[in-house]
């Protein structure tokens, strides 16, 4: 416990999910955690009451990042509760699978505006708070590029455009001492993944027959290794991919 304490993160996509569950142990460890959220208010209001009640540090600060005047707003608001950056984990993201005919340029943008350029023009801001000292950037990326499912034209290539990045700007930000790696989960029971009907579908049944662990991932599969990576545990890990999906 505590392994980060006195250190300030921001989770993106924080208000449920993955990126709730990430916020909340973080928060455990003793990290003042800043829990970012586009629509979902509510639910992020309600993560940041069980960090507190639990007698962590977090706030909710409301914010598109695909839009580049809401992230700087987002860490304008970081800058001023908490002074500065130490973990920045790029959560929110979108997919929506489709055949090829019907691609268009606006479900091609929706989601490579927030997965691709979000998590680039959210880094950048990010990266002005981080200390001398340096510290630690966690992009969520996907399995769904490596296994590339027909159908998945555009969820698959800004997953693996977030693979590239992370690789990139693993060399490029390791002079400031700032490591970035990558999570690429396999299926996680998420709320998305129950909202859209996909709980106890033959799609789980099948995923679970695939998975060596044999059973669905949750939220705490991918939370412990973000932990992980935010520590010092890591401190000699950059700029690596590492999947979490149960050995599928």
């Amino acid at each position: 416990m505590n392994k980060l304490t006195g250190k300030i993160a921001v989770v993106t996509g924080a208000s449920k999910g993955i990126g709730a569950a990430a916020a909340k142990r973080l928060a455990a460890e003793g990290a003042s955690v800043v829990v970012n959220f586009h629509t979902s208010k509510n639910d992020a209001d309600r993560v940041v009451s069980e960090i507190v009640a639990a007698g962590g540090k977090a706030i909710a600060v409301g914010a598109d990042v695909s839009d580049e005047k809401q992230i700087a707003e987002l860490f304008a608001k970081t800058k001023e509760v908490y002074g500065k950056l130490d973990i920045l984990v790029n959560n929110a993201g979108i997919y929506a699978f489709g055949p090829l005919e019907e691609v268009t340029p606006e479900k091609y943008h929706r989601e490579h505006n927030l997965n691709v350029l979000g998590l680039l023009l959210t880094t950048k801001a990010a990266i002005y708070l981080f200390p001398s000292e340096g510290g630690s950037i966690i992009n969520i990326g996907s399995r769904v590029n490596s296994v590339a499912p027909a159908k998945s034209a555009i969820s698959s290539a800004s997953k693996a455009a977030v693979d590239a990045i992370t690789k990139v700007l693993s060399k490029e930000l390791g002079p400031r001492k700032i490591r970035v790696n990558s999570l690429n989960p396999g299926i996680i029971m998420t709320e998305g993944f129950i909202a859209g009907g996909l709980a106890n579908s033959p799609m789980q049944k099948h995923y679970v027959e695939l998975t060596p662990l044999g059973r669905m991932g949750e939220p705490d599969d991918v939370a412990f290794p973000i932990v992980f990576l935010a520590s010092d545990d890591s401190r000699w890990i950059s700029g690596e991919l590492i999947i979490v999906a149960g050995g599928e």
